[in-house]
């Protein structure tokens, strides 16, 4: 498995705090049967002004400590990057780095409020070459208000990265629904873990894959993992890859919903 995902590199955001963590949550991504984590620290201005050499050079120090405790875990670069006006011309610079040097992109919008022109954004970043992946929608306080939005920018294209632990009730009931919902309905295209620690986020993604396949088929929980964040990391261009059942089989594309929606009364739409 992938991880697209995952606030690995030590002291850099708030993420791992230390050596001793980064290798404690590469020991469990192993033994989770992941082989590739892409290390995605927060680019946030004000907050985390990481640059892509900074990334680069944490990444490396972490690669030599793995080799150092024989940790067979493959690190590429990238970064969970806020939304900013600017973002195109920050891209095109080469000032915040993409997933492995391909044209994709986590995409992190702000968590409580939807930002206005969020999908002229998108589309704009997407018309340029790019594509963004809008990292834990199902975990945004306003996905209820605007999940049409969501839902139009999956339709056109903007991939959707669900959070593995959400799948399983790590972050709460609302989340969980949410990130179910989008599944059933065929809107995902990546699973990852977020990973920021050992405890509550912990970079555990085969749990993810597994509650994923109580909405979608085995073959395509296994693209949520593999196939699409292979697909990724070698740059391959989005028309060639196995799109979500959303886009292949028609909107909503889910059956399952329907006869577990008691369950969540009041937190659906």
């Amino acid at each position: 498995m992938i991880d697209l995902h995952c606030h690995l590199l030590p002291g850099i955001d708030d993420g791992a705090p230390d050596r001793e963590t980064a290798l404690a949550m590469a020991r469990l991504a192993v033994r989770d049967q992941v082989t590739t984590i892409a290390c995605t620290p927060h680019i946030y201005p004000g907050l985390y002004d990481n640059t892509p050499e900074g990334i680069q050079g944490a990444m490396e120090r972490l690669r030599q400590e793995l080799a150092a405790a024989d940790i067979p875990l493959k690190l590429v670069m990238g970064a969970d990057i806020q939304i900013t006006p600017d973002l195109g011309r920050r891209l095109q610079a080469g000032a915040v780095p993409t997933l492995n040097g391909s044209r994709y992109f986590l995409f992190e919008p702000p968590h409580h409020i939807c930002p206005p022109r969020f999908s002229e954004l998108a589309f704009s970043l997407s018309a340029s070459g790019y594509v963004p992946i809008i990292t834990h929608p199902e975990r945004l306080t306003w996905i209820g208000d605007h999940y049409e939005l969501l839902v139009d920018l999956a339709l056109k294209g903007i991939w959707m990265q669900v959070t593995a632990g959400s799948l399983t009730g790590r972050f709460g009931r609302g989340p969980r629904y949410w990130g179910e919902r989008m599944l059933d309905e065929g809107l995902v295209s990546v699973l990852a873990t977020d990973g920021h620690g050992l405890e509550r986020r912990p970079p555990l993604l085969g749990e993810g894959r597994i509650a994923a396949e109580n909405w979608v088929s085995a073959e395509e929980a296994r693209q949520l993992v593999e196939g699409r964040p292979q697909a990724v990391l070698a740059d391959q261009a989005p028309d060639t890859v196995s799109l979500p059942p959303a886009l292949t089989e028609g909107y909503p594309a889910g059956r399952k919903r329907q006869g577990r929606l008691f369950q969540w009364l009041g937190l659906g739409r």
